[in-house]
C-alpha cells in the first residue's frame, strides 16, 4: 500500500535529433505491467504540449523497441480505426507527435504501407486494421492528458528577475 516508485524516465530540454526521451526505466517487480508504455505515453504528451515531434534516443535496446513499437501500433492502430478519409504519414505525426520514420517503420511492420512513385502510401481497410487490434493488447494504464499540468520549457524566455528581500 502506498505509493512506490516504479520507473523514470529522463527527458531533454533541447535535443537537435528530436528526441523526446533519453532514458526510460521500469523497476524489475514492476515490468509487464504497463507501466513503461504509460511512461511513453506521458513522453509523447509532453511533447504535444511543447509542439514537437519525437522519437526516443538511439539505439533502443531489444525491450526499449518492442515497447515503443508495440505502443506506436496502438496509437497508429487507433488513429487509422477512428479516421475517415485520406491521413498523410505528416498529418500522423502532427496528431501523435510520433516521428515520420517511426511511424513508417510501425506501419511497415504492420504491413500498412506501400513505396509507390517516391511516396508512402498508407494500404489498408478497416478489416485489416480490426484483425490488428484483435492482436494488440489494450494499455492498462494511459494518461489522461487534461489533468496534464505542463509548462515546456522555453530557452528563449527572458530569466525572472529577482526581487530583493530586506529582514
Amino acid at each position: 500500500k502506498g505509493c512506490h516508485i516504479v520507473g523514470y524516465f529522463s527527458k531533454e530540454k533541447q535535443s537537435a535529433e528530436e528526441y523526446n526521451l533519453a532514458c526510460i526505466l521500469t523497476f524489475p517487480p514492476f515490468q509487464r505491467k504497463g507501466y513503461g508504455k504509460f511512461l511513453i505515453q506521458f513522453s509523447y504528451e509532453l511533447s504535444k504540449k511543447e509542439c514537437k515531434v519525437g522519437t526516443p534516443e538511439r539505439p533502443l535496446s531489444d525491450l526499449g523497441l518492442l515497447s515503443y513499437r508495440s505502443y506506436w501500433t496502438n496509437v497508429l492502430l487507433d488513429i487509422l480505426r477512428r479516421h475517415k478519409g485520406n491521413l498523410s504519414i505528416k498529418d500522423m505525426s502532427q496528431m501523435t507527435a510520433i516521428k515520420p520514420d517511426d511511424i513508417i517503420s510501425t506501419l511497415q511492420s504492420l504491413n500498412l504501407i506501400k513505396y509507390w512513385k517516391g511516396q508512402h502510401i498508407i494500404s489498408v481497410s478497416p478489416k485489416v486494421i480490426e484483425e490488428h487490434m484483435k492482436q494488440m493488447q489494450k494499455p492498462s494504464l494511459k494518461v489522461d492528458p487534461n489533468k496534464l499540468h505542463w509548462t515546456p520549457y522555453n530557452q528563449t524566455q527572458p530569466p525572472k528577475k529577482r526581487q530583493k528581500i530586506s529582514l
